[in-house]
């Protein structure tokens, strides 16, 4: 390849780069933070709260489900007032532990129960779940009630061939002048 084409390249290569870092600059600087923060998160108690121990492992000693989530929905409803949605996202038992989390949709809140006894043993704010919807672009969807995580789609896709484009490039602002210098 002749000298000025492969500068023109260079150039071309330097330009993409550039443009495309200013425009992702914010998107990127995100998720940056939010990826380390979904890397430590079982080892800061601020991101996600440690899972309590209940009374006892045994499953035959526990409360049904049932009466754990109206326990559960009662807290909540203490908490936040009547207003407050109940939808589900998932209960998740701990037989290790003795305890149940009662995690909710449409909030970042949840409870964790004794299994046996049906005590409220933490209420937290899930801020590992809010993060972990910032990263990935759902908090997006869940604002505007966008259907089927189109916008994490779309998210995901663009900062996938972002960062793509990053590395090719990069590694080509790197290499070329290389090539060039040895073509000399």
């Amino acid at each position: 390849m002749e000298r000025k084409k492969h500068a023109s390249i260079l150039r071309s290569t330097r330009s993409i780069h550039r443009k495309t870092g200013i425009i992702l600059f914010v998107a990127f600087f995100a998720v940056a933070i939010t990826g380390l923060m979904l890397g430590w998160k079982k080892k800061v108690d601020v991101l996600q709260h440690p899972t309590a121990k209940g009374s006892s492992k045994n499953l035959s000693e526990w409360l049904p489900m049932d009466t754990l989530v109206a326990l559960a929905h009662n807290e909540m409803k203490a908490r936040n007032g009547a207003d407050i949605s109940l939808e589900l996202s998932k209960v998740d038992a701990r037989p290790d532990k003795g305890i149940v989390k009662v995690i909710y949709e449409n909030h970042y809140n949840s409870v964790q129960l004794d299994a046996v006894t049906g005590e409220v043993l933490s209420y937290e704010f899930r801020t590992s779940d809010l993060v972990e919807h910032l990263h990935e672009g759902t908090i997006i969807d869940n604002y505007f009630g966008l259907p089927n995580g189109i916008f994490k789609l779309f998210y995901t896709t663009v900062l996938g061939m972002a960062l793509m484009t990053f590395t090719i490039t990069g590694f080509w602002l790197w290499y070329g002048p290389k090539v060039m210098r040895k073509r000399n």
